[in-house]
This record gives C-alpha cells, structure tokens and sequence, in this order.
C-alpha cells in the first residue's frame, strides 16, 4: 500500500511511500496479539507481593487454651490463620510472572498489530526531523501540525534521537520509540501511529525475517 510522506509542518512533501504487504496488510492473528500483549503487562508485574504465613508471624507458640472441656474447638497457637493476627493460608509469595514466546509468534503479533492500524488508516509517514535541543513546545507544534494534540500518538524513530525523545517526555499523549523497541502493546495502545521514513527500513527488516 502506498502512503503519501508529511513533513513535521504536517504538509505534503509530494513524495510517497509503499509499505510492504508482508508487514501492514496481513490477515491479523488476533490470538498472536493476545499472547503477545498479555506476555509484555506480565513483565510490567513486580511480583513482590508477599503475606506471611502461620510459621512467620510473631507471637507466641504457647497453647492458648486447655484442649478440652471449652465447648469450642481445640486451638493450639495464637498465630492460627482461623484468629485476627493470624497467619495467611496460601498467601501470594514473590514470584516471576513472565513467560516464554517465541520469536516467530512475537513477530506475527507485531505485523498483525501494524496491519490493523493500516486498515484503520492510522498510520502516518513523517519525514526524519530532528531538534537542535530538547524543547518540549516544537515537538507540540508538530503535534498540532499533525492534528495529534488531543490523541495517543507514538512516534517511531529509525534510531535512538535524545533531543526528540527529551522533548516528548512531558506529554502523557504522545511517546518516542525506536524501530528496536517497539513492542505491539505499544502500537495497539495509540490512536495513531507516526513512522518516520528511516524506520520503516529496519521494521520491514526485522518483521519480514
């Protein structure tokens, strides 16, 4: 599919762009999506969470009453997960909540991510831009001149730019990636989708292994 290149005034430079088939216009696997999307919040868990149990709470092991003759059932410690104070019985331990995916599935959640956001024409092509500083109120202005202003947006970068990146880190709206670290969270979680004309090379690349 064809896509016509802006520039960072958000006009048209005349030139255009042919995004490959084999990475935006596939058939979306949507159960490679999920797996993909559920493997990348899993990561985001600490997983340290921790209660303690009847061996670790402090208090004192005596018998806290005689065994019979209460009318009551028997007890043998205060730290009893049955009283207040109590151990927790099976509490939640630290513990990894990652899990493995392969490579080739990885993949195929990534371009069925991007060929969902093609079919929602919510990719837009920008030709590479770069800030002599990090100022956040040119990377807003190109967010105006782009009519993102008031929409997620993610910025895909062919490589590592400190100026664009520092710019953007302010705004909650709007993010900057690398084509290396994207991830299909990260694409499925904005409204539009801004690829500058460097990265598109290495994301072919890399997706149509």
């Amino acid at each position: 599919m064809e896509v016509k290149v802006l520039d960072f005034n958000g006009k048209d430079t005349g030139r255009k762009v042919q995004l490959s088939d084999s990475v935006f216009a596939i058939e979306p696997n949507n159960h490679a999506v999920y797996l993909d999307v559920k493997q990348y919040l899993a990561n985001q868990r600490q997983g340290t969470h921790k209660a303690k149990e009847r061996a670790e709470v402090a208090g004192s092991t005596r018998k806290i009453k005689k065994q019979k003759g209460t009318g009551t059932a028997r007890a043998g410690s205060a730290k009893n997960p049955l009283f207040k104070g109590g151990g927790t019985v099976f509490g939640p331990r630290p513990r990894s909540y990652s899990f493995k995916l392969n490579k080739n599935l990885k993949r195929l959640a990534r371009k069925s991510a991007f060929s969902i956001k093609a079919k929602e024409s919510n990719i837009i092509v920008l030709e590479d831009f770069n800030f002599e500083t990090p100022n956040t109120k040119n990377f807003i202005n190109v967010l105006k001149a782009l009519e993102l202003e008031n929409k997620k947006s993610l910025f895909v970068l062919g490589d590592a730019n400190k100026n664009v990146y520092l710019s953007s880190r302010n705004l909650k709206a709007s993010s900057v990636v690398s084509s290396l670290e994207l991830s299909t969270y990260a694409i499925l979680n904005a409204n539009n989708l801004v690829l500058l004309e460097s990265s598109l090379e290495v994301i072919e690349e890399n997706l149509s292994k």
